[in-house]
């Protein structure tokens, strides 16, 4: 049996799908909500869904749990408060791994690129304590995430139980189908897709860093059944734990981004500049790319979907189907 927390969202559903087709029993902790998150589990559903505040009383009857994925988290890089966001990224986080720990229970976590902040320390995975005390974070979200990679290697430094396996995961900018009830925090792919299917131009937003042309900004853009992929490869490799980069490797432009959506959707290239809000200004990530090969290293040999086939993916066989779920 294994659990994923979040296991009802976007990754955690895709997870949950290809767990189910595996025939692998799978416990959810996660919230449906209102918003239609229970069709992201339609076609494959659990054993369980677990409402988060019960989560501690299930893991105290000690399930016979062979891993946990936890992919449970407040994900908006726009979330200001911090009490809730710290006790829900770092608190919750702590504890599963605490039980992971006592109960011999393999742990995958999410982390996020976001650790990385500006960038200006680079992308590397390293997970030497000294080069993640580096990181400086732009917002609270990429804060929380950091502040539990640091819990986890300053817990190894001193030899305390841990999982037999453990893998904290950094994702960078995932895309794919069943992400339609994250709201201001849905893929750029499908708000592109949005905007040209309604007639009007890709909108992108201006640059606001002095040399860098509009639409120029980059990010290593990875499709949703990679990042799951990984994950399945890890779950079958018990010997492999660490602290890695789960992007492509390589970064493409948001130009890059709108001119295949508009490909994939059949319509002419048309892009439209705007001015970026406010609210993002300076925290604002110019450029990110994955430097993949500490996975590699530990064995990964998979292929990565080029950006132009994730995205014509995404959009002809499920944005522009009756039925978009997987």
């Amino acid at each position: 049996m294994i659990l994923i927390t979040g296991g009802a969202g976007f990754i955690g559903s895709i997870l949950q799908a290809s767990l189910a087709q595996r025939g692998i029993e799978t416990v959810v902790a996660d919230q449906l909500g209102k918003e239609g998150k229970w069709r992201n589990l339609a076609k494959h559903p659990p054993a369980r869904i677990i409402p988060p505040g019960e989560l501690d009383d299930f893991l105290a009857t000690h399930p016979p749990l062979e891993m946990v994925y936890h992919l449970g988290a407040v994900s908006e890089t726009t979330a200001v408060d911090g009490d809730h966001t710290w006790a829900t990224n770092v608190e919750l986080s702590r504890r599963i791994w605490a039980w992971c720990g006592a109960r011999k229970v393999r742990m995958i976590y999410a982390s996020s690129a976001a650790t990385y902040g500006d960038g200006a320390e680079g992308f590397e995975d390293d997970p030497a304590l000294a080069a993640l005390e580096r990181l400086r974070p732009l917002n609270l979200y990429g804060w929380t995430k950091h502040a539990f990679d640091l819990l986890v290697m300053r817990h190894l430094i001193k030899l305390r139980e841990q999982p037999p396996q453990w893998v904290g995961l950094k994702f960078f900018n995932v895309y794919g189908p069943n992400e339609y009830h994250k709201g201001r925090m849905i893929s750029v792919v499908k708000v592109k897709h949005d905007e040209v299917a309604a007639g009007g131009p890709a909108r992108l937003f201006k640059s606001d860093q002095d040399g860098l042309a509009d639409g120029a900004q980059a990010r290593d853009f990875i499709w949703v059944g990679d990042v799951v992929d990984v994950m399945l490869w890890l779950l079958e490799t018990p010997g492999v734990s660490g602290l890695f980069n789960l992007g492509t490797g390589r970064a493409r432009t948001y130009l890059d981004l709108a001119h295949a959506v508009c490909d994939a959707a059949g319509t002419p290239r048309e892009v439209e500049f705007i001015d970026m809000p406010a609210t993002l200004r300076g925290q604002y990530q110019s450029f990110t790319q994955a430097p993949m090969e500490r996975l590699r290293a530990a064995g990964y040999t998979g292929q990565f979907t080029p950006l132009e086939e994730g995205i014509r993916r995404y959009i002809q066989d499920h944005l522009a189907t009756a039925d978009r779920y997987v």
